[in-house]
């Protein structure tokens, strides 16, 4: 059963990095309009990526014998709260170094390890998530697609979708059946690593309502691969995936998918003659927003601690996308009121935000999924 969370700090040390990442910002970020910095963590730009990787601030969490930092958990997230804040362009790096990074380290095999470590934390190795698959909704466990043993190595069959960012990733670490059928559930699932430029990959873009590709449907069709592309043991992979799905579901970004909006109307109400509607609104944001974030430390306090804190994080995800979704919904009537001139980039990032705020609860498990778990976790079911 879940118990109470306790509240979490960050350390002198991690906090110390804020100047460090500012500073980097300035210089290494490309000048964007609110509009496309409101896509920050799917933002793509594999240059920025590189230009953090050559800068120490990928791999944060990493070993430093495989060209990480070397840091915790809570450095990695004052770094991303940084990035986010100012709607930096990190889709490239973001899935290596948010959870594949990780995974492989914690799982992985010595080779795996020294092969993929050190071109994740340079910038140079994206990956992308393979979970969800075509006409299974939101069932997770109901994979279907297959990889049976060719040899030495594996033959890959099936399909994923809502791939996001899988046209420009090298790698992508699937969920796939090793054993049994989709009715075994949980049993005979395990981890790939696949390699995305192999025979027998088609990947094909899916344009989202705001006209942008971020998501894609990947088919494959008789893909080889070699023995070592198995992360951890086979059949431990619903394990080895829920342990992933802490570091997707924690993090601030299920928080900040909205924070440039929200700071680009702070900005504008600070030489506005904002109503009271206005200023109460705010407060509740604000407020909102500060409880989130003691929640989302606290989360990664637990990571910090070693643990793999699932339910929490599912929590976390829930109440966090939807604060997200509430704030674009709270400011279209107040931006909307006749006769008030709003700046267009304004209007522009509040459009985009409103086009994707539906995704915000359906990317990284759907609401009913995650109260399925918090229910299960409470016992309550």
């Amino acid at each position: 059963m879940i118990g109470a969370l306790p509240l979490s700090a960050i350390p002198a040390a991690d906090e110390a990095l804020r100047p460090a990442i500012r500073e980097f910002l300035q210089h290494a970020m490309p000048p964007l309009p609110p509009e496309r910095r409101a896509r920050s963590w799917m933002g793509f730009d594999a240059a920025f990526s590189r230009a953090m990787g050559e800068a120490g601030w990928l791999g944060l969490t990493l070993p430093k014998e495989h060209g990480g930092g070397g840091r915790g958990p809570f450095a990695r997230y004052v770094v991303v709260e940084e990035l986010l804040a100012a709607g930096a362009p990190v889709a490239a790096h973001w899935i290596g170094d948010r959870q594949s990074g990780p995974l492989i380290h914690r799982f992985g095999t010595d080779a795996q390890r020294e092969f993929f470590l050190p071109r994740i934390c340079r910038g140079e190795a994206f990956f992308c998530i393979g979970m969800s698959e075509p006409n299974t909704g939101s069932d997770l466990a109901s994979v279907s697609t297959r990889a049976v043993r060719d040899g030495e190595g594996w033959r890959l069959n099936g399909a994923k979708i809502w791939t996001t960012n899988a046209q420009h990733a090298h790698y992508m670490i699937a969920l796939v059946r090793t054993s049994g059928t989709a009715q075994d559930r949980h049993k005979g699932l395990s981890q790939l690593i696949i390699d995305l430029g192999l025979p027998g990959v088609k990947i094909s873009p899916i344009r989202d309502l705001a006209g942008d590709a971020h998501f894609a449907e990947v088919v494959f069709e008789d893909v080889l691969l070699p023995a070592g592309a198995l992360i951890g043991q086979e059949g431990a992979g619903w394990m080895q995936v829920n342990a992933e799905l802490a570091y997707e579901r924690s993090g601030p970004e299920r928080v900040l998918s909205s924070a440039v909006l929200l700071d680009e109307w702070l900005r504008w109400l600070r030489h506005e003659a904002a109503s009271e509607v206005e200023v109460a609104a705010l407060g509740r944001l604000v407020a909102h927003l500060a409880v989130l974030r003691a929640m989302s430390v606290a989360v990664t306090g637990r990571l910090a601690a070693g643990e793999s804190p699932a339910v929490e994080a599912a929590l976390l995800k829930d109440l966090g996308t939807e604060f997200e979704q509430s704030i674009p919904a709270l400011l279209t009537p107040l931006l909307a009121q006749p006769g008030r001139a709003v700046p267009h980039g304004l209007m522009r990032t509040l459009a985009y935000t409103a086009a994707m705020a539906p995704s915000f609860s359906l990317r990284g498990g759907t609401r009913e999924i995650l109260r399925g778990m918090i229910a299960r976790g409470m016992g309550l079911r």
